[in-house]
């Protein structure tokens, strides 16, 4: 059966989710406690074992203990006997992520790797901001100015608004108060700990499509527990993530299998208060990704926290029970119960809200690519533990990993920060030097102008010690001068080196000896 669907649970036939259909999307949905994420559970172990590799984001960690064996949880071996098969306990091929770095592999991307379009989606940039970020990326394109952390696109942004005149005149007009905007954009990114997400080593997507050696697919967890009380930075990296599999893979049209599966769990978190720029974004991804053979699968408790653009590319549905305690709840009953191709033999919207925990309505796509009659079906019972590991046998896990130390070490190389800043400290070095020589030299002229006199007050009587000095001074200084200039000409070296020479001692001299 694994090479040809999953098996999700039985009604009155088995309910299979087809290998060769699982790339057009779906949909699990249902109230807190009703089983959806032991649905989700089923699936990702159904996909594994078909040799396919599963991205899940863990909102709550529950999705940890896929990396241990069930403990042969007494309702999960009653519900495999009413159903007609035989419990088997399994753990299965995980992986850790966490763009925290505290509960995986550290998860990065790269500022150039994002792009201007995908930072100016992601920032809700207006038509002229979007415009000044295009204009920065050209300009570290032509200057060689690597961009890879939060740094480096502050840095770059600051020498946009200080060279604004300049740079206006090659690529149009770059208001300092746009620039403004933008930074503060980024200063809300950095607030939710965005700086951990970009730098490098940036995440290579192939690390993501992997398999066992007993071929099964390596299940990829990401810790998101934290990561959702950062939601533009989920939301980024969504994005991205989908972006780059969109640009990296092949077209395949619809495969044996899938290249590749994502689960979102809470699905909802996503969404919520997004910039309507992301969510356009995000239903031409899924819309498109389908494509290259990657499967995307949404799981929330209400099938009205997904955007109808997005919700309508979800061909795989399975639906635990809601609860119409409000009128928007009996909202979301009704339009959930719409949704499906309708069995005449019992009522969909009523049956939503009778649905006992580990039932759901399932309405899974056929051979042709059409959905079936919905049914009521009681989910397969997981293999693997549900429930988290413990933070020991997580931490076991990270260790054993195959990808252990390629990611876990940031690396801070030269990038566009480091070069901007090194421009900045050498024309302040250059434009101080001069002034530190005048401080030097003008010391000396006040030292010696109090000697002869000529840092008295315009107007005032030389002392005879003065006047003294100064006649005598100029009358040996005729003689001395030449030498002394061919001296400092001779240490610098040649005919200019005199001539240098010489202004420097006539402008030092000649300074004191004006009055």
């Amino acid at each position: 059966m694994a090479n040809e669907g999953i098996f999700v649970g039985k009604s009155d036939k088995p309910e299979t989710l087809l290998l060769k259909r699982a790339n057009r999307h779906g949909l699990v949905t249902g109230a807190t406690g009703t089983g959806k994420t032991v649905t989700l559970q089923v699936l990702v172990e159904g996909f594994s074992n078909a040799g396919v590799p599963v991205f899940a984001s863990d909102i709550k960690g529950d999705l940890s203990g896929l990396a241990a064996p069930g403990d042969g949880a007494a309702p999960f071996i009653k519900r495999a006997e009413e159903i007609g098969v035989e419990y088997v306990p399994d753990r299965f091929p995980v992986t850790f992520w966490d763009v925290f770095g505290e509960q995986g592999h550290p998860v990065r991307a790269t500022i150039s790797d994002m792009g201007p379009l995908l930072l100016s989606r992601l920032l809700d940039l207006n038509e002229t901001q979007e415009g000044i970020l295009n204009i920065a990326f050209r300009v570290a394109d032509e200057q060689g100015l690597l961009l890879l952390d939060l740094k480096d696109l502050r840095a770059l942004l600051t020498h946009i608004g200080e060279n604004a005149p300049q740079l206006s005149i090659e690529y149009g007009n770059i208001a300092r108060q746009s620039v403004g905007s933008i930074q503060r954009r980024l200063l809300v990114l950095e607030n939710q700990n965005a700086e951990k997400f970009f730098g490098e080593p940036a995440l290579e997507i192939g690390d993501l499509i992997r398999t066992d050696r007993d071929g099964r697919g390596v299940i990829n967890i990401l810790a998101a527990d934290r990561l959702m009380n950062s939601p533009r930075v989920y939301a980024t990296f969504l994005l991205w993530l989908l972006s780059e599999l969109f640009e990296q893979l092949p077209e395949v049209g619809d495969p044996d299998k899938p290249v590749l599966v994502f689960f979102f769990d809470e699905a909802h978190l996503l969404f919520d208060g997004a910039p309507k720029a992301l969510l356009e974004a995000v239903e031409r991804v899924v819309r498109l990704i389908r494509s290259k053979g990657v499967g995307v699968y949404f799981v929330t408790q209400n099938p009205l926290d997904i955007p109808d653009a997005v919700l309508g590319q979800l061909g795989n549905r399975v639906q635990h029970a809601l609860r119409a305690f409000t009128p928007r709840d009996q909202r979301a009953v009704k339009a959930a119960a719409e949704t499906f191709r309708q069995n005449p033999a019992f009522d969909t919207q009523k049956a939503i809200t009778e649905l006992g925990v580990g039932e759901a309505l399932v309405s899974l796509l056929d051979a042709k690519g059409a959905p079936e009659i919905v049914t009521r079906t009681l989910i397969a019972p997981p293999s693997a533990r549900v429930g988290p590991l413990t933070a020991a046998e997580r931490a076991a896990a990270i260790a054993a990993s195959p990808l252990r130390g390629r990611y876990d070490a940031a690396i801070d190389r030269e990038s566009a920060y480091e070069v901007l800043t090194s421009r900045a400290r050498g024309a302040a070095e250059a434009t101080n030097a001069p002034q530190a020589e005048a401080g030097v030299l003008g010391g000396i002229g006040d030292f010696l102008g109090s000697i002869f006199g000529t840092s008295r007050p315009r107007g005032e009587r030389l002392t005879t010690g003065q006047a003294i000095a100064r006649d005598v001074t100029r009358s040996v200084t005729d003689r001395v001068l030449g030498q002394l200039a061919a001296d400092v000409g001779r240490s610098i070296g040649g005919q200019t080196g005199s001539s240098i020479g010489r202004a420097i001692v006539r402008g030092t001299l000649g300074g004191i000896l004006r009055r």
